[in-house]
């Protein structure tokens, strides 16, 4: 009997064994190519603007409207796959990301038109979510339930080895030859590359159809049924609140705790952007686990414990831990890899809302998508607003306390992954 189980797991091939869908291999490939093209410019984009000879208001305003292109690309990747298919959504955004970003590169830069810039850069934000949460739902739309979490997990693997750690390494190695400009057409070259792969390569069916059913609405409905579905299906509701207590509490601490560990601690700005290559890196890692555990114990119940208490715990140690030993990097280590694993927790939340309303995934997935293009902005705003009167200290006890609501948030979403009905 033992050998015979062996045998069938054996003929699943690699892929499968570790819980990659077979169908998807090439998917997750192009994926990955895609934002490391997408995360080269990382660690030096804005300072070349400024060497282009824009002013810092300029450069800001750039990147705010880049911020808000991709929140929408985010909503709109949900939308557009019930209308289109997740595969058409991943070609417009490849499209739209290769165009714009080839115009900056021969018009915008040269003329040092601050316009164009904004056009071209700006607008090419809706590029790399329609690619990537395309994607997304299409390996949700066309993988086994309960092997959905593990999938999911290898697909925020692709998403964050790509994007903030290959992407800024392969720019570290390469920009002292290439310059800055050059970089940008590696940039292009790879996502180009991961576009065809992902795109072209990908045999699965699930994606290559509209989502919906044929009569599933108007298109008015569709593109607006991210918002309403929230309402409509309060459990998709809470699901997009947990979506953005999820990041919140990171890109707010990205934005102030380099200021907390550099001015009051003593390290470096490059001993921080070394933390936070260890935070993202242990979460590549802790992805894939907790979606393993997710599957073979409980959806909601992991991602309450995982996501929202751990992650409260693990905000209070990412400030205390460096706080009290201000001198010992290797504790800063520690803290920010514990950081880094508990933002994992949160990888069973798309399964969990879209098993809520499974005949209208793709304004689930909407839903889920506006919560992630929100937490950008609400991370960094409850900084704005309480640390003057709270200091950094206070701010993260907001930060942890949200986590400890999602917890309670996730645990009222029931779902099939725990054996239980969906709740509506």
């Amino acid at each position: 009997m033992v050998e015979k189980i062996v045998e069938e797991k054996a003929k699943l091939g690699v892929f499968p064994r570790i819980g990659i869908p077979a169908g998807f291999v090439l998917g997750y490939l192009g994926l990955l190519l895609f934002m490391i093209g997408d995360g080269v410019e990382t660690s030096f984009l804005s300072r070349m603007f400024f060497d282009f000879g824009f002013s810092e208001p300029q450069v800001g305003a750039v990147f705010t409207f880049y911020g808000i292109t991709a929140a929408m690309g985010a909503y709109f990747a949900g939308a557009l796959s019930d209308l289109w298919g997740p595969r058409k959504v991943m070609m417009a955004g490849a499209i739209v990301w290769l165009v714009l970003h080839l115009a900056m590169l021969v018009v915008a830069l040269p003329t040092h038109s601050f316009v164009l810039l904004v056009i071209t850069y700006g607008l090419r934000g809706f590029g790399y979510p329609l690619f990537a949460y395309g994607f997304m739902i299409w390996l949700m739309a066309g993988t086994p339930k309960d092997r959905l979490n593990t999938a999911l997990g290898w697909f925020w693997f692709s998403f964050t080895a790509g994007y903030p750690v290959i992407g800024s390494l392969l720019a570290a190695r390469f920009l002292p030859q290439l310059r800055p400009v050059g970089m940008l057409w590696v940039s292009l070259a790879l996502v180009a590359t991961g576009a065809v792969t992902a795109i072209y390569l990908l045999k699965e069916p699930t994606g290559r159809t509209p989502l919906r059913a044929a009569g599933g609405g108007s298109i008015k409905d569709v593109l607006l049924g991210g918002i309403t579905i929230m309402f409509s299906t309060p459990a998709v509701g809470r699901g997009a609140i947990a979506r953005v207590i999820n990041t919140a509490s990171q890109f707010g601490i990205w934005v102030f705790f380099p200021i907390l560990f550099t001015q009051r601690l003593g390290f470096t700005l490059g001993q921080w952007a070394t933390l936070l290559s260890i935070m993202m890196g242990a979460n590549m890692a802790a992805v894939v686990a907790v979606g393993i555990i997710s599957d073979r114990w409980s959806w909601r119940k992991s991602t309450a414990l995982f996501g929202g208490t751990f992650c409260a715990a693990a905000c209070l140690i990412l400030y205390y831990a460096p706080t009290l030993a201000p001198a010992n990097y290797g504790v800063a280590v520690i803290a920010s890899a514990i950081y880094g694993i508990a933002l994992a927790g949160y990888v069973a939340l798309p399964p969990m809302m879209t098993a809520q309303a499974p005949e209208r995934r793709g304004q689930v997935m909407s839903a889920y998508s506006f919560g992630a293009g929100a937490s950008a902005a609400i991370g960094p705003l409850i900084g704005t607003l309480f640390i003057g009167s709270l200091g950094i200290e206070g701010v993260v006890w907001i930060y942890a306390s949200l986590h400890l609501i999602s917890a309670f948030l996730c645990l009222s979403i029931k779902s099939p992954g725990d054996g239980e009905a969906a709740a509506r």
